[in-house]
């Protein structure tokens, strides 16, 4: 997955926008000489994994294209607490203007595929890959999405329009299982996939009886989703969600599904410490 130029530029600039307030930083413009050039390096204070570099480098050009750019680390990379992640020189105001929303992008972006990489070596060794969700900051989704792939994960549906996920909900209101899908086939075009969120083997087998391409298994527990596997037997795709963490994820891997749904991805990674230092 790639970021595009005009997201980035979107979402950067609405960010130094919201920073800048009145559209100036009285810390910087009243103390640092318009014409001071200065170098600064972006650099890890711990381990993790990087995302965002492009966000992050962007909050500096635009508001000042005038800046030499040194990239040492890629998205994707693994960092080592103090490793250098790129060498920025061009004027000192600007660069200290940019300094927090250049930050806010690379630290949360790299807390994301950090976690992410972490999951995924959790379950290394099994049939599992780990996927997001769309429980992302509104704004953020498609770089939050774009940080689990740096991680080594795989993105679910971006929107509501991507596929026909039926979850409890909508079967609560159709009815059942099976009336559910049947709407939702009459409703989808040959190109879109149908996804069925059961919690029982009984609305497995029910969901079964139906042309569908993937099963989420919803809370189910290890026993339950290993007999849950065995009743799919490849016939779709099979996805675990709900009650994931580092602790659970190995065990749910080990059930043979192909899937494994976690939130916390991208709601609830934590920064990773990145600073960026004056290199006098």
């Amino acid at each position: 997955m790639a970021l595009s130029t005009l997201l980035i530029e979107e979402a950067v600039a609405a960010a130094l926008k919201e920073d800048l307030g009145h559209g100036h930083d009285a810390t910087s413009d009243s103390i640092i000489p318009t014409d001071l050039e200065t170098t600064a390096v972006l650099r890890a204070r711990e381990d993790g994994v990087l995302a965002g570099i492009v966000p992050a480098l962007s909050a500096f050009t635009i508001l000042d294209p005038d800046f030499d750019i040194n990239i040492h680390k890629q998205d994707g990379e693994k960092l080592t607490s103090g490793d250098d992640i790129a060498t920025i020189q061009g004027p000192a105001r600007t660069l200290l203007t940019s300094e927090r929303v250049a930050l806010n992008f690379l630290s949360h972006l790299s807390g994301i595929a950090t976690l992410t990489a972490q999951y995924v070596e959790a379950v290394k060794g099994t049939n599992a890959q780990i996927v997001c969700t769309r429980k992302t900051l509104p704004g953020l989704r498609a770089f939050q999405k774009y940080a689990v792939t740096c991680g080594g994960g795989k993105n679910h549906r971006f929107g509501l329009d991507d596929a026909i996920l039926i979850k409890d909900n909508h079967i609560a209101v159709a009815g059942s299982v099976s009336e559910a899908i049947k709407r939702a086939q009459d409703y989808a075009g040959h190109m879109v996939k149908i996804e069925v969120e059961v919690d029982t083997l009984d609305q497995l087998k029910e969901a079964l009886e139906h042309k569908i391409d993937t099963v989420m298994l919803d809370n189910m527990g290890h026993n339950n989703l290993s007999e849950a596997v065995s009743v799919i037997d490849g016939r779709v795709l099979s996805e675990a969600s709900g009650g994931v963490n580092l602790e659970t994820v190995r065990s749910l891997a080990e059930s043979g599904v192909d899937m494994i749904s976690v939130g916390a991805l991208t709601h609830s990674a934590p920064a990773l410490d990145i600073g960026l230092d004056i290199d006098l």
